[in-house]
């Protein structure tokens, strides 16, 4: 979530950096909860869908099946991933809020929910068509490049850019993702000039970026963690405001030369409007719940995601003001749908 800074400064190209940058503000504190709520009679009564809007193999789907899996074994039934992507999310999100309100279609929002209502023309309303249940995660993006690109600092890579404006190509997970408006930002804030190049999803931008097909990607932390482990991507700066704490060695894109800068992914989860508040209430029990098993946990922050669990009234509050803050960042930088 954006919020303006405090610093008047002027960034190149003319943007105020209080408007441009922007920072995510953290998520609610998290307080005691309560075990799964008791369940309505008969809920659930078949396999619930979990509905994300990006291909399998990126961190949405990663974060699902992994939140999927715990849920199946203490609901009674099973909770079964189905991928639908396109549109920054769009399809998957329309399917889930024209579905029956009945706890049986729930979907995984991430970035693209609060940022598609500026980008395009929607056949639904990104808040008033959804019940909000919980905030699941939070995690920096990681800045890496393909081994052959020269930078290895952001410094380095500012310096690089400005020699050869126009000719760095970076891969996202799409338009409007927190993959694409962490590149955004940094151009925004640097006076770079690169060249995005979307994908619908993590894992097709992935495969790309290992084939030196592109050159950057502000990655998500749990997918590209272990290709930077591995050697096959090189970690240039993690886009939080701290380090991560499963990878403290990589400084971050603020302490590198690049003050104030902060950009940290969300996850979280929904269902369609008027769904009965028993079963909002049952359903944020089973995620918190699932949150806090040590075995998820250990999984989620040794890849630099931060579990988080919170009220369905602080996700909608949090969802409230994401909404609304994003829309400053994507007319500043003048991102369009396409």
């Amino acid at each position: 979530m954006i919020t303006d800074l405090a610093s008047p400064a002027i960034v190149p190209g003319g943007f105020s950096r209080a408007l441009a940058l922007g920072v995510l503000l953290g998520a609610a504190a998290i307080c005691p909860f309560p075990l799964a709520a008791q369940a309505p009679a008969g809920y659930p009564s078949k396999p619930v869908r979990f509905l994300v809007g990006f291909t399998p193999g990126g961190t949405t789907d990663i974060l699902a099946r992994a939140l999927a899996q715990k849920l199946g074994e203490t609901m009674g039934q099973p909770v079964v991933v189905e991928n639908r992507p396109g549109a920054n999310t769009a399809i998957a999100t329309e399917l889930v809020a024209r579905a029956a309100p009945d706890g049986q279609t729930i979907l995984l929002n991430s970035q693209g929910h609060a940022t598609n209502a500026t980008l395009m023309k929607l056949a639904f309303d990104p808040f008033r068509d959804f019940a909000f249940i919980s905030l699941v995660a939070e995690a920096p993006n990681l800045l890496v490049a393909h081994p052959s690109f020269p930078p290895r600092t952001v410094r380095e890579l500012i310096a690089f850019s400005r020699n050869h404006p126009g000719e760095i190509n970076y891969a996202s997970s799409g338009i409007g993702t927190t993959v694409h408006l962490s590149a955004e930002l940094f151009q925004l804030v640097t006076g770079v000039k690169w060249v995005h190049v979307p994908y619908k999803g993590g894992a097709p931008a992935m495969t790309d970026l290992l084939a030196g097909q592109t050159s950057l990607m502000f990655g998500s932390m749990l997918t590209v963690i272990e290709q930077v482990r591995a050697g096959k991507l090189r970690a240039i700066a993690v886009t939080g405001a701290k380090r991560s704490a499963g990878s403290p060695g990589i400084p971050t894109v603020a302490e590198s030369g690049v003050p104030d800068y902060n950009v940290t992914a969300w996850y979280g989860v929904s269902a369609p409007a008027k769904t009965p508040p028993a079963i909002v209430e049952r359903l944020n029990g089973e995620f918190v719940q699932a949150l806090r098993s040590p075995d998820l946990r250990e999984r989620l922050v040794s890849r630099g995601v931060d579990p988080v669990g919170s009220t369905a009234a602080e996700y909608t509050a949090f969802m409230r003001r994401e909404i609304a803050k994003w829309a400053k960042v994507i007319t500043a930088a003048k991102i369009k749908s396409e």
